[in-house]
């Protein structure tokens, strides 16, 4: 059964609908739901989601079986898990806004379905679900996106698809069609046969045109890859295009770059985590690796190589492993590790350096090694410097690339099973070749050493773990030769253009055509070289001097060059790149088909023109070979030539023996300049790296604080504005004062009695004109200020009306004083009814 997880955000419920309206209720799968919920609110969901679609729909509950053809929702407040074929319900750990409950159910589904598992994101704000996509995809499961612009809410999907974790990208009600025509074309793994057997693909060479798209465009080579792993990488990705035929989705290929990348990655099984198989690691950490330490010199580097080493998991749990060893068993002992880690997959090499890993990795390793080897951020571990510096990263083809060597320990885990048998027979004696004797290989748990048990001795029954045994013998060389690096079937070498293959226009007139007989007749036999000695450019009769090499087409001039020529080449072409004048050689000794002939050679260095620049030419003439004597050489002569003859050849032995010697120093220290300086480059990326995500996370806590402040502001406007009606509406002259008594607000009203416009805001209430007769307002409202006793008192004015002036002090909300206001309320009419009432006579 197919377990397919949905995720959304609050805002998803248009996009539930889309979906589930187009999803028949008989697809045989089941459905899990996780919305983002408010975690203090009842959950209605499910009940909403009822209207849509005919099939029951239920709350998830802790250990309920997951059931074909129904949906399960997540519950407020919880996360939602599966193991098996059951839902898991636990307590967020996460505070509230730090949760990432789809991710967890991504997550959760990879782990546990791997290739059956689907995962689909929705309409939703944030990133939540990306991770989990990458850990479907990795997985080899099947990742759906809704398109962005159908989305409510376009977030997440943007999110997931600039992760390039998206398999399929459509408006949600067409993703239920999407679904269900992968699911028919792509079966479940060991449920009936595969749609690739059923007609008859059980051989690579359908796949030939594929493999050689993916060999060019990536270098990787396929074809010694087991087929069922091929056809059903390949299948899928057709099943995400709806392509039906091989022969068209190859054409589709070669068609588009963006696919053969994609299928590149389809092909790489990524499948990893932190100390796979424990009680291997539990072995190999107590009896292995103490073993493997104890055996060398405290001041000798271990070595150790990780073959396929995908994000770097393997790598790091080996470093960690080792950490713990030499802390338990020798704690003042300064013993080096050195881990080289390799893998063919840029992306997965760029992310292993990173040393980043999600919060889930907390299920395999445990809370002492979190501790001791992880810096824990936000949603992420970091894995500790101490760590990261032990292990070197970097691209590399088992298949096509020379291997480390003198290596202590190698480990392959779950790499071998997916090439063929006879890749993998080629193979295991490569890491024998690799490893020092007694290092220790470790294979993944379903794979073994075949019958190469004279180079290899288990540890342990039924644990993937052997140590290599000296042996060597002409047979097992003979068979590592055959297995040594590039063991593609494919050919590596380009043909060299013939002189058939020039345009014919040189050869169209009467002059060129005369230059190009003159040339191949009357002038010398010469060669072009390039930078590699390969032969470019051949003139004249060459046959005499060189002849080409049995096996494959190889146009080297070393290997061209006949018996008694070519120790004098490789030393003369190195001496002639250095120097501007010709050097040349005569009377060179040279066996050809009909006897021996001297032959007087010139080598130069050309520099011009630009088309020729960086190139070599040899020119071969033949010397005049000096004629026999009559007379038989006596026997001392015929013993003084052949001891000259013995002792040339023993200087030029000891001569390559000196270039053989100074050229490997160089390569040394070539190499030990390159590691020191991909060493540096590697931190100072690193530091960038550090830089650019401190600067990239206070870039987006500024931008949040930036938008509060913005909500902020928009408030108190808003609030600015209710106070401003308020005191408007209420027709009472108000007029704010600061602590120096200057204007900082007042109502239309007061403009009315004091002499006010906008531009009299900061200034003292003394340099202001008003029709009140009350001289002492500034005395007043000063004496307030700094008694906080309120003040109030009946002023007439100047067109004999009465204000009831009312002086109290301004508190802010942190009981702070902060001003004084002044109230001013007309009660002309009561004054005039109150003279009124006195002015009548008392009955």
């Amino acid at each position: 059964m197919r377990i397919v997880g949905i995720g959304a955000s609050a805002g998803g419920l248009a996009s539930f609908e889309d979906f589930f309206r187009n999803t028949p209720c008989d697809t045989g799968m089941a459905f899990l739901v996780v919305q983002h919920l408010d975690p203090t609110q009842k959950a209605l969901l499910p009940e909403l989601l009822q209207r849509y679609t005919e099939m029951p729909v239920h709350e998830a509950q802790q250990n309920m079986p997951i059931r074909a053809d129904s949906i399960y929702v997540i519950p407020p407040n919880r996360e939602l898990r599966v193991l098996d074929e059951t839902l898991k319900l636990e307590q967020p750990e996460e505070s509230r806004g730090m949760r990432l409950p789809i991710n967890v159910l991504f997550s959760s589904l990879a782990s546990a379905h791997s290739e059956r598992a689907i995962a689909v994101v929705l309409s939703g704000m944030g990133s939540d679900g990306t991770l989990g996509l990458q850990a479907i995809k990795a997985t080899g499961g099947l990742t759906v996106v809704e398109s962005p612009d159908t989305a409510q809410f376009d977030a997440m999907p943007k999110s997931a698809i600039a992760a390039d974790c998206a398999d399929i990208v459509a408006p949600a009600d067409e993703l239920p069609d999407r679904i269900l025509a992968y699911v028919r074309r792509v079966p479940e793994p060991g449920k009936g046969p595969h749609p690739a057997d059923q007609r008859g693909l059980r051989s690579l060479t359908q796949l030939d045109p594929i493999i050689r798209v993916l060999q060019k465009h990536t270098r990787h080579d396929f074809s010694l890859y087991k087929p069922s792993t091929l056809h059903r990488r390949i299948e899928r990705r057709m099943a995400i295009h709806g392509i039906a035929d091989l022969a068209d989705y190859s054409h589709f290929l070669a068609d588009n770059k963006q696919e053969v990348q994609l299928l590149f990655r389809e092909l790489l099984i990524g499948v990893t985590q932190f100390f796979r198989d424990p009680e291997t690691w539990d072995y190999l950490i107590e009896t292995g690796l103490p073993e493997l330490i104890t055996a060398q010199p405290p001041d000798q580097t271990l070595r150790a190589w990780v073959v396929g080493c995908s994000t770097g998991e393997e790598a790091y749990s080996l470093a960690m492993a080792f950490t713990e060893v030499l802390d338990r068993i020798e704690p003042r002992r300064t013993q080096n590790l050195q881990i080289f880690a390799s893998d063919i997959s840029p992306e997965a090499i760029a992310q292993a350096r990173q040393g980043q890993y999600p919060l889930s990795i907390q299920d395999t390793v445990s809370e002492d090694r979190l501790t001791r080897f992880f810096t824990r951020h936000s949603n992420y571990y970091q894995i500790s410097p101490s760590i990261r510096d032990k292990v070197l990263f970097a691209p590399h083809d088992v298949i096509l690339d020379p291997p480390f060597t003198k290596l202590d320990m190698i480990t392959c885990r779950n790499l071998l099973i997916y090439f063929d048998a006879s890749l993998q027979r080629r193979i295991l004696p490569l890491f024998h070749y690799s490893l020092r004797p007694n290092g220790l290989l470790m294979l993944g748990s379903s794979e073994t050493i075949g019958r190469l048990n004279h180079l290899f001795a288990p540890l342990k029954p039924k644990m993937r773990l052997y140590r290599c045994k000296p042996f060597n013998s002409f047979r097992h060389y003979n068979f590592l030769l055959k297995s040594f690096p590039p063991m593609s079937t494919f050919d590596k070498e380009h043909s060299v253009r013939s002189n058939q293959d020039l345009p014919q226009e040189a050869t169209n007139n009467l002059q060129s055509a005369a230059d190009h007989v003159l040339l191949q007749v009357y002038a010398p036999a010469a060669v072009v070289l390039n930078a590699e000695a390969d032969i470019v450019y051949i003139s004249g009769r060459t046959g005499k001097y060189l002849e080409p090499a049995a096996g494959k087409a190889n146009w080297n001039i070393h290997a061209m060059a006949r018996e008694g020529l070519r120790e004098h080449l490789y030393n003369a072409l190195q001496q002639a790149s250095d120097q501007a004048e010709p050097l040349e050689l005569s009377g060179v000794v040279v066996q050809t088909g009909s006897g021996t002939q001297a032959v007087d050679v010139t080598i130069q260095a050309l520099r011009e023109p630009d088309a020729l620049k960086g190139m070599t030419m040899v020119v071969f003439r033949d010397a005049p070979t000096p004629p026999p004597s009559r007379r038989r050489k006596s026997a001392s002569a015929a013993e003084s030539d052949y001891a000259a003859e013995t002792q040339r050849y023993q200087k030029e032995i000891e001569s390559l023996r000196k270039q053989a010697k100074q050229t490997r120093e160089e390569l040394q220290a070539s190499n030990e300049e390159l590691q020191s300086t991909n060493e540096e480059l590697q931190s100072a990326n690193e530091e960038l790296t550090t830089s650019k995500e401190e600067m990239q996370s206070m870039n987006e806590e500024l931008q949040t604080i930036n938008t509060e402040l913005q909500t902020k502001l928009d408030d108190l406007a808003l609030a600015q504005s209710d106070m401003q009606n308020v005191l408007n509406s209420i027709e009472i002259a108000v007029l704010f004062l600061d602590q120096d008594l200057n204007v900082r607000r007042y109502t239309e009203r007061t403009a009315a009695i004091v002499n006010l416009r906008e531009s009299d805001i900061g200034r003292p209430i003394g340099d202001l004109t008003t029709s009140l007769r009350y001289p002492d307002l500034r005395e007043d409202a000063r004496q307030t200020l700094d008694t906080l006793a309120v003040s109030e008192k009946q002023i007439t004015t100047n067109d004999d009306r009465w204000f009831s002036v009312r002086i109290i002090p301004y508190r802010r909300v942190d009981n702070m004083i902060d001003g004084v206001v002044i109230t001013l309320v007309d009660i002309t009419e009561t004054k005039n009814l109150e003279s009124s009432l006195r002015k009548q006579p008392q009955a």
